[in-house]
């Protein structure tokens, strides 16, 4: 409380790990600026149909299922992941999940078409 009080004093800003106090702070017109909010803003956003690389750092819990993460370990489950394993393989989102223990995005491995000689024939 008394942490509130001085804030509200020197016309402060508090950015409590607390979540009570965070309500208190509240209560009191004290401003509360909340880190999980600013670290969340800051994370990039991935949509269904984007891609990007990502490491494959162990098997998934589906088979053929690989993970990785991303900087701000963001887990990633790859479809067709698991033959990666130790790799870094361009994925393309298939979805993204947002839970209370934080964010999944879900994508498969982006296959790279094979040119034949086959195909470039026809291509002429």
């Amino acid at each position: 409380m008394k942490l509130v009080l001085l804030a509200k004093h020197l016309e402060g800003r508090l950015s409590p790990a607390i979540t009570t106090l965070n309500k208190v702070a509240r209560l009191h017109n004290v401003a509360v600026i909340n880190l999980n909010d600013i670290a969340n803003s800051l994370k990039p956003v991935f949509l269904p149909g984007e891609s990007f690389n990502v490491r494959i750092v162990k098997p998934g819990e589906e088979m053929g299922q690989g993970i990785g993460y991303l900087d701000d370990w963001t887990m990633i489950v790859v479809e067709g992941g698991r033959e990666h394993i130790g790799k870094e393989v361009k994925v393309n989102v298939t979805s993204v999940l947002q839970t209370s223990a934080g964010r999944m995005i879900f994508g498969k491995v982006r296959r790279l078409k094979v040119i034949t000689a086959e195909d470039q024939g026809t291509r002429s």
